[in-house]
Parts: structure tokens; sequence; C-alpha cells
């Protein structure tokens, strides 16, 4: 079994950072990737599935983004502690949702949540003035 609790969420100002992280723990030794999902308010009501949008790869730390969030956001990890993060920078009002982070323990696409096996239970994310 693996458990994730993600934390370091808030309310920020448009053009602000926050720094999630993702502390994971049980048996974590043998997955394929750990990824970051985000879903926006009133999306689950709708049935819209939590958008990937940031993973990596744990044989080898390769990491994908999103196009709506590369070049802003950065994952990355301190496997000593057994932590991923993702600092988010200049946000925007459409960032806000809440982040949860995912693992996959086989090989597959990391940014399709169908294929993620454990998750969080999310941090929420807020950006406004």
């Amino acid at each position: 079994q693996v458990q994730l609790v993600e934390s370091g969420g808030g309310l920020v100002q448009p053009g602000g950072s926050l720094n999630l992280s993702c502390a994971a723990s049980g048996s974590t030794l043998d997955y394929y990737s750990i990824a970051w999902f985000r879903q926006a308010p009133g999306e689950e009501r709708e049935g819209i599935e939590r958008e990937g949008i940031s993973c990596l790869i744990n044989s080898d730390d390769t990491t994908i983004y999103a196009y709506s969030v590369e070049g802003r956001f950065t994952i990355s990890r301190d496997r000593a502690k057994n932590t991923v993060y993702l600092q988010m920078n200049n946000l925007k009002p459409e960032d806000t949702a809440v982040y949860y982070c995912a693992i996959g323990v086989v090989r597959a696409n990391c940014a399709n949540a169908g294929n993620m096996h454990y998750w969080g239970k999310g941090t929420q994310v807020t950006v406004s003035s």
C-alpha cells in the first residue's frame, strides 16, 4: 500500500508562486511514475477527468509537462525524504484547482488519470486578487 499526502496549497495573487509537496510512504520503491493532477471547481460534478499537468518517471527522472503549465511549473523530488514537489510560478486565475499527486505502478501515459493507482486527497490552490 502507498500513502500520499499533499501540502502547500493556499491563496495567492496572480503572478505569485507556491510550492506544493507530496510525501509518499508505504511500498513506494517500485513504481513507474509520480505525477501531479488538478481538478478545477465544478469539474468533478460535471464528470470531467482530472488534468495531468506534470509527471516524473521513476527510472530516469524524465519530467513531462502539460502545455498549460510548461515554463511555469517545475516538478522535482527528494529521494531521501520520499517527497515530490511542484514549484508553481507566475500563477494565473485559471490555475485555481485542487491539486493531487498520484503514483502509477505500471508503464503507461502518466498524464492520464486512469493510469494512476494511488492518489492523495489533494490540496486547494486558489489564485485570485
